[in-house]
């Protein structure tokens, strides 16, 4: 089991081991730990009807990525990265899966920032 502060340190490591190239285009944007998606997050899938009932949610990316802002844009709250604590540790057998999948969660919610979509990204 991981506390809800060092899976939270975890998250941070996983963010400070992103390239420059891309931790530097990083702007107005938060990421956060929270236990559990909610309904709304759920609604927010691409795809809810292929989202089924055993399936885990292990992050979100909550805003509009940069390729579909516009210039004039009038300055907005910041961009949300959720990773979600509860998913993570139920589908992670040992303590270094989980440290994957942090990894790998972070990486593929930062991917949808900058406009990927699931089927582009490795994760």
């Amino acid at each position: 089991q991981i506390s809800k502060a060092e899976f939270e340190l975890l998250v941070e490591e996983a963010i400070a081991e992103i390239p420059e190239r891309f931790a530097s285009a990083l702007q107005n944007i938060a990421i956060v730990v929270e236990e559990e998606p909610s309904d709304d997050d759920l609604d927010l899938l691409d795809d809810p009807d292929e989202f089924e009932e055993d399936d885990e949610l292990l992050g979100i990316y909550r805003g509009l990525p940069l390729p579909d802002r516009s210039s004039d844009a009038i300055a907005q709250l910041p961009d949300q990265i959720a990773i979600f604590r509860g998913p993570i540790l139920r589908i992670s057998e040992t303590r270094e899966e989980a440290i994957e999948e942090i990894r790998d969660t972070v990486i593929h919610e930062i991917g949808h920032y900058f406009g990927l979509d699931d089927e582009e990204m490795p994760f």
